[in-house]
């Protein structure tokens, strides 16, 4: 593996944490604690490995420019704005969430993660389409 496969290794990433996300919240609707808490850290450290190999392949390749033109630029700047801004929200939100969970302050932890998942989950899942618009090109519009 070469730095230039981690673009693929974090949208896989972002991928799984959104999919242990979305597991994560279905087995808490349905009473499962235990198994909520494990996709929840599960979850944690996925984005954290994503983060890992995000810091490494910039360090190393610097910013990517979008050569792409017409409606999926502004397109792409949207998605790419939204996305930055709130996941830069997402490490104090997890941590602050996640410690709240696991120390069972479960109405701090509640109150937090309603405002946590959704801002999650939508950066896991742009952080797929940003992946998508920029590395693949030919795949999407």
């Amino acid at each position: 593996m070469t730095v230039h496969d981690l673009p693929a290794v974090n949208a896989s990433l972002n991928a799984l944490s959104g999919i242990l996300l979305l597991i994560g919240y279905v087995l808490i609707r349905k009473g499962r604690i235990r198994q909520h808490r494990l996709c929840m850290v599960s979850a944690f450290i996925t984005s954290s490995l994503f983060l890992v190999c995000y810091v490494v392949y910039h360090a190393q390749v610097g910013s990517v420019r979008f050569t792409r033109v017409g409606f999926i630029r502004p397109l792409y700047f949207t998605i790419l704005i939204t996305h930055v801004t709130l996941a830069a929200t997402v490490p104090p939100l997890a941590i602050v969430t996640l410690s709240r969970g696991l120390k069972g302050r479960v109405a701090q932890h509640r109150a937090i993660a309603r405002w946590t998942w959704p801002i999650w989950m939508y950066v896991s899942v742009t952080g797929v389409l940003v992946y998508t618009l920029l590395y693949q090109p030919n795949w999407l519009l």
